[in-house]
């Protein structure tokens, strides 16, 4: 075990290896480009709704156990919180009808059974077209692995993925996919009870994580910016590091995780192969209270939005995959949404919200949008086998971040299983 590590990148994947090696009584030193920590999950304060805001809705399951193991370890636990039973509700925007997924608690899926707690119109052989996708082979998509139309698909199963896989999930790797299908399965119904940040996403994941390594006595460095790695490839690891502040070279029981974006590693790592093609996130936020009894989350068909979030004086909407064209009543497929106005993206998404919540659609109510264009790589079968493994040709350097070969989509759980697999290397 080495005495120092130095953690490039305080995103969730960083700090949940800085966390983890500090607990394990290893000194840690955390360096963050940025002014902040968090990456892209955090939470900052908007002037126009002069609100505190996450960067983008982000959904975690009680199935989750390392965001879970995580969250209790730095003391936020109470920071996550959802409905009591494992459900999740959807509304068709174009249909106006509303409905409720009720997943029975335990491993047997009784809730197929219940006519009132699966997806309406549905029946018990529909659910046999997930069989395949136990079985899916690496480097196939959804679409060539299972069937994927029909009721179940668009009320139930092209929701759930959207959000987990961040793509067109037709075209999505059903390896991917798999996954995340087995470990429900493995786990139970219960596994599916939604969880979100009450408080915000930096009051669950980020200040308890940053409070924690003070006081264990790490040096936190924001605004550090690693520009190159000094490699010895005769003994086998790295030796320097330069920041923008100046070199800071590394003993022989020093080490190095690197947990930052696929980019910025493959631009610090030599011959690293990292996902190429990424997928955009588009969040619009509302200042307008919810209305009393509003589910959420809740999955939005037939819109623009794909899920609708309310949270304390604020309704926000996800767009997922949001650089490819939607289509649904009234918004041609040509009509890319980059092509639209901050203003008339706006009017779209809150049609899609006041529909769902039952407000009235005039008028608009203070909003603000945030766009993250690479906010996680493509899950598409060529994307998912360019992804690196977290142990690296460098003895004293591993890599951390959703984009490595965690066998995860990108998501908060994928996240910190890297920063963990990370630390445990070293």
């Amino acid at each position: 075990m080495p005495r120092l590590v130095h953690v490039i990148g305080a995103g969730l994947a960083g700090l949940a290896a800085a966390i983890r090696l500090q607990r394990r009584g290893v000194q840690v030193a955390l360096h963050e480009a940025a002014s902040q920590a968090g990456g892209r999950c955090r939470s900052y304060y908007d002037r126009t709704l002069a609100a505190t805001l996450d960067s983008g809705n982000h959904l975690v399951l009680a199935g989750h156990e390392e965001t879970l193991d995580y969250v209790r370890t730095i003391g936020a636990a109470d920071e996550l919180a959802g409905p009591a039973e494992p459900a999740f509700a959807f509304m068709d925007l174009a249909a106006r009808s509303r409905w409720t997924v009720r997943f029975s608690r335990s491993r047997v899926p009784f809730w197929i059974g219940d006519a009132n707690a699966r997806v309406p119109g549905t029946k018990v052989s529909d659910y046999l077209a997930l069989l395949p996708l136990l079985f899916a082979k690496p480097g196939r998509t959804m679409a060539q692995t299972m069937r994927c139309d029909g009721l179940l698909w668009e009320r139930l199963l092209r929701p759930l993925f959207l959000a987990a896989l961040n793509v067109e999930p037709r075209e999505a790797s059903a390896e991917l996919a798999a996954t995340l299908l087995r470990d429900v399965l493995s786990a139970g119904g219960e596994a599916f009870r939604p969880l979100v940040a009450r408080n915000g996403l930096s009051s669950a994941f980020v200040d308890p994580a940053l409070r924690m390594l003070q006081h264990g006595g790490a040096a936190i460095r924001l605004d550090s910016r690693l520009n190159e790695i000094a490699y010895d490839d005769a003994a086998g690891r790295a030796v320097a590091l330069d920041f923008e502040s100046g070199r800071v070279a590394l003993g022989a029981d020093e080490a190095v995780v690197l947990a930052v974006p696929a980019a910025a590693a493959a631009g610090l790592v030599p011959a690293l192969q990292t996902p190429q093609r990424h997928t955009a996130v588009v969040t619009v936020h509302f200042a307008v209270a919810p209305p009393p009894g509003l589910a959420t989350p809740m999955a939005l068909v037939s819109g623009t939005a794909d899920w609708l979030f309310a949270g304390a004086g604020r309704i926000s909407a996800t767009i997922h995959d949001a650089a490819a064209a939607h289509k649904h009543d009234g918004f041609d497929a040509l009509d890319a949404l980059d092509a639209l106005g901050s203003e008339a993206l706006a009017r779209r998404v809150w049609a899609d919200v006041a529909g769902a919540a039952s407000l009235p659609l005039e008028p608009l109510p203070a909003w603000q949008i945030a766009r993250d264009a690479c906010a996680t790589f493509a899950a598409v079968p060529q994307e998912e086998l360019r992804r690196p493994a977290a142990r690296t040709r460098w003895t004293n350097l591993t890599l951390a971040g959703d984009w490595t070969a965690t066998g995860l989509p990108a998501t908060i759980e994928g996240a910190i299983r890297s920063g963990h697999k990370a630390a445990d290397l070293l």
